[in-house]
């Protein structure tokens, strides 16, 4: 499938199916190739009657792709204000011309969505890095390569250039990244170390939470974890180093291997995971920049809670 640059007015691209992407889904193939727009934006589309086929607007994103499709998706003005400014205080750990690293304290959502219009990791960027940072890699998420739950404290990458964007988009795309996280779980997991990998999708029983499922459905996932301290068998501090990069794919890997609720703790307010370790190749390609954290307060405070259980 190939994308034509942007053009004027409300069309957002023209795409020519290709020989790959036949018996894809409408929504999957063309967010492969329009990397500025969510799936979830683009499936919201194409049910508005936003993308069409030969003047034919399409409507059920679940539809297969045929080789040689022509497809036309339209992006209708957003109703929503872009992100502005606001003096927020941030953890720098690195910044140069093309991008910052930021250590994310749990509580901050990383962009404005519904019931999160402000007061966000971005809202904080754009004050800090001013009007540079505006559009780049899509109007609601400017800068953003990726992203860490609300509640998920740790490193974060973000661009400063639409070059740095791309490179570190591809680079985490081909798994060039190195991410290792820190979470607390209840129970230990078996065995002590290993590599957990099944698909991850939604729960056929809950669609609102993500879980292992069988394959052939979901998203592939790799997640590979040691653990680094026992506590009486009853809770683990667990390492856990990402190859794929799924929701919530801690959580649901741990559970299923037997750290039960995945990284939350009993009375604990949050999920007691922390991204402590980020490397990765510089976007101009001068060198590798890696990146600790250590834990935060609260999850070091709940380690000694555990050690005197």
């Amino acid at each position: 499938m190939t994308a034509e640059p942007e053009t004027p007015g409300d069309i957002a691209a023209t795409v020519v199916a290709g020989a790959s992407d036949a018996g894809q889904r409408l929504d999957r193939a063309l967010a492969l190739h329009l990397p500025a727009l969510s799936r979830t934006r683009l499936k919201r589309l194409i049910q508005s009657g936003h993308v069409t086929c030969e003047g034919t607007a399409l409507r059920d994103p679940a539809l297969r792709v045929r080789y040689g499709q022509n497809f036309v998706v339209f992006l209708p003005e957003d109703t929503d204000a872009a992100p502005v400014a606001q003096l927020i205080a941030l953890d720098i750990r690195f910044e140069d011309a093309h991008l910052i690293v930021v250590d994310k304290p749990a509580g901050l959502v990383v962009h404005p969505a519904p019931g999160n219009p402000d007061g966000t990791l971005v809202n904080a960027l754009i004050s800090h890095c001013g009007a540079s940072l505006s559009g780049i890699g899509g109007i609601r998420r400017p800068g953003i390569v990726h992203r860490l739950d609300k509640e998920t404290s740790g490193l974060m990458v973000v661009a400063k250039t639409e070059a740095a964007h791309h490179a570190l988009s591809r680079d985490f795309m081909l798994r060039r990244v190195d991410r290792a996280y820190a979470a607390i779980v209840w129970g230990v997991p078996t065995p002590l170390a290993g590599e957990i990998t099944g698909n991850i999708g939604r729960s056929p029983a809950n669609r609102k939470k993500m879980t292992v499922v069988r394959e052939g459905r979901g998203k592939p996932a790799i997640t590979r974890y040691r653990v680094e301290r026992s506590f009486h068998a009853q809770a683990a501090l667990v390492e856990c180093c990402l190859a794929t990069g799924r929701t919530h794919q801690i959580r649901v890997h741990l559970a299923d291997r037997g750290g039960a609720h995945g990284a939350r703790i009993a009375a604990f307010p949050r999920q007691a995971l922390h991204a402590r370790l980020l490397g990765f190749t510089h976007p101009t390609g001068r060198c590798r920049l890696v990146f600790d954290s250590p834990l935060p307060a609260d999850i070091h405070e709940l380690v000694g809670n555990l050690e005197r259980l």
